[in-house]
């Protein structure tokens, strides 16, 4: 059984899932002032709210991808060119003529997965803050610890609390504080509310009072945002809804990357678009339909955000792209434009070899013999017409080491 603990969310996620909480503290304290109090209607407009503030990462994500439809022929070719070669020569070239793609292009190896990282990480504190409401809303918490408070002074509480919440995604296995006791409450619906009633008549006052606003918080079209869906109706159709706006934004990320179907990346995406929608939907059945609704907002931003991006991203130049992405690198490395330039074009020179046969393994000792015999009989002579990778590395080695000589 998967467990959910409801008191704030500690180790690496801790701090991004505070930050996350008290947006979504200030969006319940927000609708309060006017007298709205709804956990479901703060998660969307939380979500909207994470969502642009991620804006930033998914343009870079989105660029980066338009830049490797350019640049992937090429590095497709190289991996083809040295395909079934595990020697360290061949591994050497391999890997000095990636380099001069993403350099001939500006671009970072690690840039298409850098906004992922930043992005999993927020992703995850989300799930951490829905799935912790009491421990970030503080208005909720109190309701719940109002009731959780008067349960410790019963005597043998713990056991009608785990007999009430068998099948419920809680733990009862530690209830020695209130927070620990908000645990197993948080993930009440109406008929746990009425079995605990029944079983400690002594807080039947108490849970009369409180239980109706905690359900009103709750609540989303009738729906207890607490409970799992089911496979009954209409619960069902929080999971339907989930499934079928992931189908559609897959399609459209699909759709937008079209021009890739040859590439094996895009065609494993094009599966992981229709099996993760599914996936989704039969966890939405189990988890917390707060969860679901979480998703069904996450999807519908996700695809208005998409369809302005796409829009954005038509007008993009790659090739203007390409230019500031060099100048930037160029900046980087404390380099002038001009010397950026004369950089990316020596990139350029060198990829025009990919097409090449590898030469062999005999023929390249030779050629280093003769390249360094005449090193050693011209001193710091370089070659005239530099033809190879390893070549065009060391030479921008030596001019860097003469400058800084200088």
């Amino acid at each position: 059984m998967v467990v959910t603990f409801l008191t704030k969310s500690g180790g690496f996620l801790g701090p991004i899932a505070s930050l996350l909480g008290l947006i979504m503290n200030g969006i319940y304290e927000f609708f309060h002032l006017f007298g709205i109090q709804n956990i479901a209607l703060s998660i969307i407009v939380f979500t909207f709210i994470t969502k642009t503030l991620m804006i930033p990462l998914t343009i870079k994500q989105q660029k980066f991808t338009k830049l490797s439809s350019r640049m992937n022929p090429e590095l497709q070719k190289i991996q083809a060119k040295y395909k079934g070669k595990k020697d360290e020569d061949s591994l050497r070239r391999q890997q000095a003529e990636t380099q001069a793609v993403y350099q001939k292009y500006g671009a970072n190896p690690t840039s298409g997965c850098l906004p992922l990282l930043i992005s999993l990480p927020i992703m995850f504190a989300l799930y951490a803050v829905i799935n912790r409401i009491p421990a970030y809303v503080t208005e909720v918490k109190v309701m719940y610890e109002s009731i959780a408070t008067e349960l410790a002074k019963i005597p043998g509480f713990e056991n009608v609390l785990v007999e009430i919440s068998k099948g419920l995604r809680a733990s009862t296995t530690d209830l020695s504080n209130t927070n620990k006791i908000i645990d197993v409450l948080s993930k009440f619906g109406t008929e746990q509310w009425s079995l605990l009633e029944t079983k400690l008549p002594q807080i039947a006052e108490l849970l009369n009072q409180i239980v109706p606003n905690i359900l009103k918080v709750n609540n989303f079209f009738g729906l207890n945002i607490t409970n799992a869906p089911g496979w009954g109706f209409p619960n069902i159709l929080i999971p339907i809804i989930a499934m079928a706006l992931q189908f559609v934004q897959g399609r459209q990320m699909t759709a937008q990357n079209k021009g890739n179907s040859k590439d094996p990346a895009s065609s494993a995406m094009s599966s992981m678009n229709i099996v993760m929608p599914i996936m989704s939907g039969v966890f939405c059945v189990t988890l917390p339909i707060g969860i679901g609704i979480y998703w069904i907002a996450n999807s519908v931003f996700t695809i208005i955000q998409q369809f302005l991006i796409n829009k954005y991203m038509d007008k993009v130049d790659v090739d203007e792209m390409i230019e500031k992405n060099v100048e930037k690198a160029g900046k980087k490395i404390g380099k002038t434009s001009s010397a950026s330039a004369s950089l990316q074009d020596l990139a350029k020179k060198q990829t025009k070899s990919i097409n090449s046969p590898v030469i062999e393994k005999e023929r390249d000792s030779e050629n280093i013999d003769s390249t360094n015999h005449s090193d050693t009989s011209n001193d710091k002579s370089e070659p005239s017409n530099p033809a190879s990778i390893s070549e065009i590395a060391n030479l921008l080695k030596n001019r860097n080491v003469e400058k800084g000589d200088k």
